[in-house]
């Protein structure tokens, strides 16, 4: 997905540099030195590894650089291009933006990581969008999920309980608005928000009964517009017009979101696991939170929810300190490493290990990834990023009244067949 994972607080879109702490030799790139960047929203779990590795480490120094998601994506290209990128970076599993790895590996920018003792342990799941032509380009950190993530507050305020069905989110949507709370707080002046209703849809409107959609996709024997991706678009904008939402998505940003979850002014968000972290921050202390898989149709048994590789980093095929780099790429695929990234973020481990402590709030997604019933996000298997670009544009029209669901998946299937 995108900048799908994509997600805690995001900073000015100029301010890139956020903190660096270096020894004398950092700007030149001292044998002591490693320059790292990720994207704003995974900053407290790259913030938690780089301290663990500096206290096994004691003479290293770190400059960091943080930036929301447009904004990184934007100047990692540029300094990829130019050679002045940093040693580590963060980088998305598969292909659908400017960021992954389908994108920047076939360029040359990003190193081989295949001959690593840890790329065997990388689950079957996601392995596939951590290679490239069969050799591994990232290390993957986490699972992340997108769910309904709840203010258990204010859900017992409204009288309410997570939908099982889409009749009951209907209802839900109902009763939060005649309690005056928001059912679901939307942020879609954020474009990467936008995609995070349907994508949450799309697992049960098309991959419960068409599994093997993707490929269909790939072989020109399936669209959007033919798909289950009308039933999902649709459903977003009945939940819109049912006022299922924030009085204003296109004018609410995604903190404003943020801050209408943690507050209760809103019961719930559908959102990427990753944020739960940020919410928790900002509600008052105490605030218990849930997640529930959002139903698409009236049969429980359909539903679906998305889940894949989440925060991952890649190693810069020109890095100014490979060796420093490559020692801090294998310290992260440990479970140590892993488990902290995890938490810091509010996700899952990307490889599975016993040390992990789940946070209660996490199960469901958990239950889902063991009934083998999770869905990739969509982005993640698509071929080039102006699909991903096509719609995030699109819902926003749609919310506008500019588009319609048809007109929307019509631009994408378009999108799609762009080399």
């Amino acid at each position: 997905m995108r900048p799908i994972h994509q997600l805690t607080a995001t900073l000015a879109a100029g301010a890139l540099v956020i903190s660096a702490c270096s020894s004398g030799t950092g700007a030149s790139g001292g044998s002591d030195t490693l320059r790292v960047a990720a994207v704003a929203t995974d900053r407290a779990g790259t913030e938690a590894v780089l301290k663990a590795f500096k206290a096994k480490n004691p003479g290293v120094e770190f400059t960091t650089s943080y930036s929301d998601t447009d904004q990184y994506q934007r100047t990692l290209r540029t300094q990829l291009s130019s050679g002045t990128a940093p040693d580590v970076f963060f980088a998305w599993p598969g292909n659908g933006n400017p960021g992954a790895i389908e994108v920047l590996a076939p360029t040359g920018y990003l190193a081989d990581l295949s001959g690593r003792s840890w790329t065997s342990k990388i689950p079957s799941g996601i392995k596939p969008v951590t290679q490239v032509g069969g050799k591994t380009y990232i290390v993957p950190l986490t699972f992340v999920g997108i769910g309904g993530l709840y203010n258990a507050k204010a859900m017992q305020e409204v009288g309410a309980e997570p939908p099982k069905t889409w009749s009951d989110l209907l209802a839900f949507c109902d009763t939060a608005k005649s309690k005056g709370k928001v059912a679901f707080a939307l942020g879609n002046q954020t474009d990467w928000v936008t995609q995070l209703v349907d994508y949450a849809l799309v697992p049960t409107t098309v991959y419960a009964s068409n599994p093997d959609f993707d490929q269909r996709m790939k072989d020109g024997t399936a669209t959007f517009a033919g798909s289950g991706w009308k039933t999902a678009l649709d459903k977003y904008l009945e939940m819109d017009e049912r006022g299922c939402f924030s009085k204003d998505p296109l004018g609410t940003s995604f903190e404003t979101s943020v801050s209408q979850l943690a507050k209760g002014d809103a019961v719930a968000a559908i959102q990427v696991t990753s944020t739960l972290n940020q919410v928790k921050s900002e509600a008052p202390q105490g605030t218990e939170f849930g997640l529930f898989p959002v139903p698409a149709t009236d049969d429980p048994g359909q539903t679906r929810m998305p889940g894949a590789a989440g925060g991952a980093f890649a190693l810069n095929a020109k890095a100014k300190n490979p060796d420093l780099a490559g020692k801090f790429i294998d310290f992260l695929a440990t479970p140590e490493a892993m488990n902290l990234y995890a938490n810091a973020t509010g996700n899952l481990p990307s490889i599975p290990n016993d040390q992990f402590k789940l946070d209660p709030t996490l199960q469901p997604l958990v239950d889902f990834q063991k009934a083998g019933k999770t869905v990739p996000f969509m982005d993640q298997l698509w071929p080039n990023p102006k699909v991903q670009q096509a719609h995030f544009t699109g819902v926003q029209d749609m919310f506008a009244g500019k588009a319609g669901p048809a007109e929307v998946l019509k631009q994408m299937d378009e999108a799609y067949k762009e080399k």
